[in-house]
């Protein structure tokens, strides 16, 4: 937009300064400019800051050493003057006053190797002295002259030793008797004695330790190496007492050499004299000049590489224009993507779960705006776990995808199929008039799922089980639905799977008693509600008994006998069956050595492991621990396995077998014929017997197919020398057929039922002389 006159508006001109700005001629150098100007601002903040710290860091340190000097030589001028206390105690005390060799014998005298003590008399004559001296009188020097007027500790000005030429420092007192002056003590040291701490590591080479007299002479000043004496210089310039009470010693031009340190110089108010304490400015700052120049170097080389980066940003931007669009067209489809990931299965390509919930929420809305009515099925695969356990989770994932695929031919266009995850799937539907539709879809349903499935070459037929519910009359809202559908789903299973049951207030009361019943679960072991029953297996020709399988059974207190179906899958979904397995099998095994106690025929007792037992890592201990508690021998316990478990993972189960086979323990396969097991994966396991699954046997004498799958498991039980044991003989022409085709032995309510532990005792005294039956 254009003002009157024909001029840009403000904003269209804000608008075309900032278009200009972002230009990347102009853009990137203006961020060379700025990085420059940060990275050199920075550079010096450190070097300011840097050289502050080291010039406080000195200052400090000149104050400490000060200190610890000054405390020092503190001590050392106590021990002088204690020294010539002593001497001119023993002097004045007595008339015939102690020699100085008495009282260095006394140990009351300063060692000869750095101090010498001398006594002059009234007239400066030396008439007494711990090593000899050259010069006998000290009349003219002015300590002796001093001590006319005082009775004070006198620190002469330093001469030097006319024998080693090297500097001395006098200290006297005066003499006195009968009121009236007798002459003066001299305790003579090195002044180098003073300056003998210098430590180069902590003063430099240009650092500086000395003492100096408040008459402005030095008694002792080194430097490095170079030890001196006597030069004079200005008290006042050098000693200032408002230094005193600073934190840090101040930098100052020394006036005996000119050079700048960090000078802490302090008055020893108990002597007339000061301790001086300096750091070399140029040596303690010299450290941290280097690193300036470190750093200086390093701003540098960063600007150099900022310069080649904003080019190369430079040159790139121009390709960078060019790829912007295609790179918004590839964002705006990977964001479609991963929309479409959110709300779909990966594998089938369906609604997930949570497209699911959003379009049945949707249909809810609708079905109660106009007063329609909705189904939701809830479908679960029938045994797909074998599936997978046997073939392989990629003939699962491909059975899952046929599947899907049958499901959404069933349905109408308006109609949604999804999944939820695993094997499970659901269909809304979103218009209904009458349940007879329901049901035909269903039916449809299960009829597709029914045909064979082509997997790794073979066929295979799964099964499922529907469980549905309609809006309004099974819930009001999403969630009810969804529940209630799986409630009667698994109503279906319950009923033989590959079926479909419609919810009802019956089912729910079900699913609240299957709650409780899982919570008395729990409770059972600790309260003693499990029992074992034992039914016989017997020889097929002569009808001896020739072993027993231990069967769980659970008297609840209030519901009676609960029937294994009911509590042996829940058991194994919640992992109880550890625990009550352990307690079947020790109580078996403690069962069978009371039997043999008791005279009656050593046989072996079957138990049967589920999954979960199966692939406790504890197992093999378990097993050991249980045989050594109850003495059993291990040839008497049989161990019955599902056929699925052993094409599970066949390595894994290859070596639980052989430690099952290494203790003795007998290995038989249970419900032989319901999985996938070939002669070829059957030859691998160290097994003992197989036990035909008893659907077979239920109509081996009616169904061609069954009779043929008999006598071929049959037939592969006696090539692999394998006992073959039939289950469930129910009826005379079950067992006259499985004795015609060679069957070693038989198990089943057409012999006896599962009989308590007292009933089969009984039975194994009156069986007498085996017949055949």
């Amino acid at each position: 937009m254009r003002e009157k006159g024909g001029e840009p508006s403000p904003g269209v001109l804000r608008a075309g300064w900032l278009g200009r700005a972002t230009e990347p001629y102009v853009l990137f150098p203006a961020l060379a400019l700025i990085g420059l100007a940060s990275i050199f601002w920075t550079t010096l903040s450190v070097i300011r800051f840097e050289d502050a710290a080291a010039r406080h860091a000195a200052a400090l340190s000149s104050r400490e050493l000060g200190e610890t000097y000054e405390a020092q030589v503190v001590r050392a001028l106590r021990e002088i003057d204690q020294a010539l206390k002593v001497v001119k105690f023993a002097w004045e005390s007595s008339a015939q006053p102690a020699t100085l060799a008495d009282l260095r014998e006394k140990s009351l005298l300063p060692p000869d190797l750095v101090f010498r003590m001398s006594v002059a008399n009234s007239v400066g004559e030396i008439v007494a002295s711990t090593r000899p001296e050259e010069a006998t009188s000290v009349s003219q020097e002015r300590y002796f002259l001093a001590q006319h007027e005082t009775d004070t500790l006198s620190v002469g000005q330093p001469s030097r030793n006319p024998e080693s030429g090297e500097w001395e420092v006098h200290f006297s007192r005066r003499l006195t008797r009968k009121n009236a002056f007798a002459g003066i003590v001299i305790l003579a040291v090195d002044a180098s004695y003073f300056v003998s701490g210098y430590e180069p590591s902590k003063l430099g080479e240009r650092g500086v330790l000395g003492i100096l007299g408040t008459d402005g002479i030095f008694r002792a000043r080194r430097t490095g190496d170079a030890v001196s004496a006597g030069r004079r210089v200005s008290y006042a310039a050098v000693v200032d007492e408002a230094d005193e009470d600073l934190e840090a010693a101040p930098l100052r031009s020394n006036p005996w050499d000119g050079v700048f340190r960090y000078t802490s110089a302090r008055q020893l108010y108990e002597f007339p004299l000061a301790v001086v304490v300096g750091l070399s400015a140029e040596e303690q700052l010299m450290p941290t000049r280097q690193r300036m120049w470190t750093y200086v170097g390093r701003a540098l080389g960063a600007s150099l590489l900022l310069i080649a980066v904003m080019t190369a940003l430079g040159r790139m931007s121009h390709q960078l224009a060019k790829g912007r669009q295609r790179a918004v067209e590839e964002q705006v489809a990977h964001a479609a993507r991963v929309e479409y990931l959110a709300y779909h299965d990966g594998l089938t390509t369906l609604p997930n779960r949570s497209l699911f919930s959003k379009l049945l929420g949707q249909s809810i809305q609708v079905a109660h705006r106009y007063g329609r009515s909705l189904a939701v099925l809830f479908l679960d695969l029938d045994r797909f776990k074998q599936i997978n356990d046997t073939l392989g989770h990629e003939a699962g994932d491909q059975l899952l995808k046929e599947v899907a695929e049958r499901l959404t031919a069933c349905l109408r266009g308006s109609d949604t199929v999804a999944r939820l995850g695993g094997d499970e799937f659901v269909v809304l539907l979103p218009e209904i008039q009458d349940e007879k539709y329901i049901a035909a879809v269903a039916q449809k349903i299960l009829a597709a799922c029914a045909r064979p499935f082509l997997l790794v070459g073979q066929d295979f037929r799964v099964t499922a089980s529907i469980g549905i519910c309609t809006y309004p009359q099974d819930g009001l809202d999403e969630q009810t639905l969804t529940k209630n559908a799986d409630i009667a789903m698994y109503k279906a299973k319950e009923e033989g799977k590959n079926n479909f049951q419609f919810y009802s207030a019956r089912l729910n009361a079900t699913s609240l008693e299957r709650l409780a019943l899982e919570s008395a679960l729990r409770r059972a072991l600790e309260r003693s509600e499990f029992q074992l029953h034992y039914q016989t297996k017997r020889e097929i020709r002569t009808g001896r008994i020739t072993g027993l399988e231990a069967l769980l059974r659970w008297q609840h207190p209030d519901l009676g006998m609960v029937a294994p179906m009911k509590f042996i899958p829940m058991a194994e979904e919640t992992g109880l069956i550890v625990p009550i397995g352990k307690w079947v099998l020790k109580t078996a095994c403690l069962q069978n050595m009371a039997w043999q106690k008791q005279g009656l025929p050593s046989l072996s007792i079957a138990i049967n492991l589920t999954s979960r037992q199966f692939s406790d890592e504890h197992l093999l201990i378990d097993l050991d621990d249980i045989l050594r508690q109850t003495g059993m021998d291990p040839r008497y316990l049989e161990l019955e396995i599902g056929e699925s478990l052993l094409m599970r993972d066949v390595e894994s189960t290859l070596r639980i077998l052989s430690g099952l086979k290494s203790m003795g323990i007998r290995i038989a396969i249970d419900d032989f014929g319901a999985g996938y097991s070939s002669l070829s994966t059957l030859r691998q396991f160290p097994l003992d017997s197989i036990k035909i699954d008893r659907s077979f046997i239920r109509d081996a004498t009616s169904v061609a197919e069954d009779k043929d799958l008999t006598q071929a498991i049959i037939a592969m039980g006696r090539t692999l020398s394998l006992t073959v044991v039939a289950q469930g003989v129910e009826t005379k022409e079950q067992a006259d057929f499985l004795r015609l085709n060679a069957c070693d032995e038989v198990q089943g309510f057409y012999l006896n039922k599962p009989l308590p532990a007292d009933e089969i005792a009984s039975l194994l005294r009156d069986q007498g002389v085996a017949s055949a039956f």
